[in-house]
């Protein structure tokens, strides 16, 4: 009953998701062969045994992505042996001649058979959530890595100015020729260890020849390195982003979307899981027609906006693969009263509301802004995480209540006008860390926009907070930035110390609260 239960918490899950990863099941067969024939349309085709093959032999090793319920990709792996893996080889000696049947399960590597995406579908970083998966099953595997020989699709045009394949892949590390499959590669933290001769005699474009990849895994093997890697980041941990975000004038809707946007991708360079905007950093978008029209009248305006964020948000969240919380914006319900409301967009396609709880009174007398009534946990693929709206974040109760829903993070979006209002949300953010052992991620505004009523100046120092204990950093802090400046701080946060602290921890608090004498108990 157990198993049945779980399964279909799974698949309720998934219908709500737009674009996820699953093991491959049988069924998919007759849909993977059918995109195989659109990806492939120069290479013979696979069949029906061949995806057959592989599911039989290691079926934890193969994915498909769908996208709305629509098959969009493939991701086919098996297991083989270090001698075999790291020697020289072909693509049809390793695979057994691509049904996978050589699939060893004493094998301490994983070797990638196949990747292919729908090309309708190839800007949402369906590839890097392939290689993700494959990374996540060698690590709970315990293997020793990754290995497979990558095409080099622009080899055949550019042979006669390189002369051979070790220079070309060279010329494509040092940025000198583009290739966007291999930089792909090694962006995701590959390296390459070789040339593999002969590979795959059929792919003409690549002469037949492939760049020999290999990941390692951090949890079996330790890589001393000479030279700084470009964000990377140890295993086992959740990256969060905070955007201080710039406060200005702009002449368009499409102006803002790219503002946005050059954040979103910053982030997702850096391999963010999350990031985080603002409270009300879309009331710039009342600079774009600067009407002098009451402040009431404008948020009302500022309404009509929800669904191009929304679907802009989502969109970005999908495409950069990185969870967004956008800050909050003036959104209208559906009984016509307007509430200050936090839209997080998860990159499975899944959006979910969070509505501020407690207006300010200047938010409520200039703005008629009304205040939410619901407060759940977000389940996202890196664990519960709770959103507290700026002075939300100053009411324990509320904290509580989601961290008793399981939150690990909580997200303050903020908007303050001088130093005094940012320090009552810091420090009483501060307080959550500690109190209920939680990380807390904060991000305001800068900048001024003169012509917006009740918007017009801003004062803003974001930062990353921990709680207070050996795990974590010295003074509770994991990142801050400088005040009133437009910049983006990072943190790798372990959600292990968390649990640690919760209960091994100096202090524990959530262990020792005396639930004989008190209780927080949500009404509704």
């Amino acid at each position: 009953m157990f198993v049945c239960v779980t399964l279909i918490a799974i698949m309720s899950q998934q219908q709500k998701q737009k674009l996820y990863i699953r093991p491959a099941e049988k069924t998919d067969i007759p849909s993977i062969l059918a995109l195989s024939k659109i990806v492939y349309a120069d290479f013979p085709p696979y069949t029906k045994a061949h995806l057959t093959g592989h599911i039989n032999a290691f079926p934890e090793g193969q994915f498909v992505a769908l996208y709305e319920d629509n098959l969009i990709g493939y991701c086919a792996s098996i297991r083989v042996v270090e001698k075999l893996a790291l020697a020289q080889h072909t693509w049809h000696e390793v695979t057994g001649g691509g049904y996978g049947s050589t699939d060893d399960p004493e094998g301490d590597f994983l070797y990638g058979i196949e990747i292919f995406v729908d090309p309708q579908f190839r800007g949402i970083r369906v590839g890097e959530r392939f290689y993700q998966a494959r990374k996540k099953l060698c690590m709970e595997l315990k293997l020793k890595g990754i290995v497979f020989g990558g095409r080099l699709p622009f080899l055949s045009r550019k042979i006669k100015h390189v002369k051979t394949p070790e220079n070309y892949i060279e010329a494509v590390k040092t940025k000198k020729i583009r290739d966007n499959v291999l930089s792909f590669q090694l962006h995701q933290d590959f390296e390459v260890i070789g040339v593999l001769k002969d590979y795959l005699p059929s792919d003409k474009a690549s002469m037949g020849v492939a760049a020999h990849l290999l990941w390692r895994n951090p949890d079996r093997v330790y890589v001393v390195e000479n030279k700084k890697r470009y964000g990377r980041r140890q295993s086992g941990t959740v990256r969060v982003s905070s955007v201080q975000y710039q406060q200005r004038k702009i002449t368009s809707f499409d102006e803002f979307r790219q503002i946005v946007t050059y954040f979103v991708e910053v982030v997702s360079d850096y391999s963010s899981d999350f990031v985080l905007f603002p409270e009300l950093f879309t009331l710039q978008l009342l600079s774009i027609e600067n009407e002098a029209i009451s402040p009431n009248e404008a948020i009302d305006h500022l309404t009509q906006y929800t669904e191009r964020l929304t679907e802009l948000f989502s969109e970005l969240a999908i495409r950069y693969n990185v969870n967004i919380i956008a800050g909050s914006h003036p959104t209208k319900t559906k009984s016509g009263a307007i509430q200050n409301i936090s839209l997080v967009c998860l990159r499975d396609g899944a959006v979910h509301e969070q509505p501020k709880i407690h207006p300010t009174p200047n938010e409520a007398y200039c703005w008629n802004i009304e205040g939410g009534d619901s407060l759940d946990v977000i389940e996202t693929d890196c664990g519960p995480i709770g959103v507290l709206i700026c002075y939300d974040s100053e009411f324990p109760e509320l904290s509580r209540h989601l961290v008793d829903q399981g939150a690990n993070i909580l997200f303050v979006p903020f908007c303050t006008d001088e130093r005094q209002s940012y320090l009552r949300v810091r420090y009483c953010a501060q307080a959550r860390a500690v109190e209920n052992q939680v990380y807390v991620v904060m991000s305001g505004n800068v900048g001024n926009l003169p012509s917006v009523h009740n918007m017009d100046i801003q004062y803003a120092q974001s930062c990353i907070l921990t709680p207070c204990d050996f795990s974590f950093a010295r003074d509770g802090i994991a990142a801050d930035t400088t005040p009133n400046a437009e910049t983006v701080i990072f943190a790798d946060l372990r959600i292990d110390d968390i649990q640690r602290a919760r209960h091994t921890g100096t202090v524990q608090n959530l262990k020792d609260r005396r639930h004989d004498l008190y209780t927080v108990v949500w009404k509704k």
